[in-house]
């Protein structure tokens, strides 16, 4: 079964599994939480090479500030907890986003983590925090055009691969598959870039319930698809 190089998670609906069960939106946060672990073993063990999670949008400062507050403590407390484990696994860790927005402590243990793993070979696990797909394009054109003021290119160098240099996850694999959990069908502002020619599945399992079988599910969605970057059928063929 062919399976993708590359994919990226929006994991949806903490939210409402916690609704469906009475309990408040921290319940479903917390219960997510092992949803991720179970995907980056399910990637471990599958030779997945990159794992791109959206845990944290740029818009997501929008909603109730306890929420905000809980998600916070709770990705504090995760960080402290799993490093150490992911990077026995041989896991790589790297948060994308802009990562100022967050208090000291916060980006403190971000840091340390990324420096623990940065040498990791099995799995580069990238979590989007405080991100968003125009945020990361604006980022790389003012990238480029400060190596434009230095001297390091000209404008009429600029063109969309020299531009793709600077955006975040450039030397990874392209992004193969695209999953959005919960039901919802849209990408919200998730890696608008590397979305191009990515193949998008939308699962109605809620992201507490997200398992492997559920994952499966999309790999073989996957496998089944015919990937032909514009090209015709009968030339994919040939």
């Amino acid at each position: 079964m062919r399976q993708p190089r590359h994919v990226a998670i929006v994991m949806d609906g903490n939210g409402r599994w916690a609704k469906l069960r009475h309990r408040p939106r921290s319940f479903g946060h917390h219960a997510g939480q092992k949803a991720v672990r179970a995907t980056i073993e399910f990637c471990l063990r599958r030779g997945i090479e990159s794992l791109t999670l959206f845990a944290f949008s740029s818009e997501n400062w929008a909603r109730p500030q306890d929420e905000v507050s809980a998600l916070m403590e709770l990705f504090l407390k995760a960080l402290d907890r799993e490093v150490d484990e992911l990077h026995g696994y041989g896991v790589r860790i790297r948060f994308i986003g802009e990562l100022s927005a967050f208090a000291p402590a916060l980006r403190e243990r971000m840091q340390a983590a990324m420096a623990k793993t940065q040498a990791n070979p099995k799995l580069a696990l990238n979590i989007a925090v405080n991100y968003g797909g125009r945020w990361d394009i604006a980022q790389a054109a003012r990238r480029a055009a400060e190596a434009v003021q230095r001297g390091e290119l000209t404008a009429a160098q600029i063109d969309e691969h020299v531009l793709a240099r600077y955006l975040a996850l450039a030397e990874l694999p392209p992004l193969d598959l695209f999953i959005r959990t919960g039901g919802e069908k849209r990408v919200s502002n998730f890696l608008l870039w590397q979305l191009a020619y990515a193949e998008l599945y939308f699962s109605d399992v809620l992201w507490p319930d997200f398992d492997s079988a559920a994952f499966d599910a999309a790999i073989a969605d996957f496998s089944a698809r015919e990937r032909r970057y514009g090209k015709t059928s009968e030339q994919m063929k040939s």
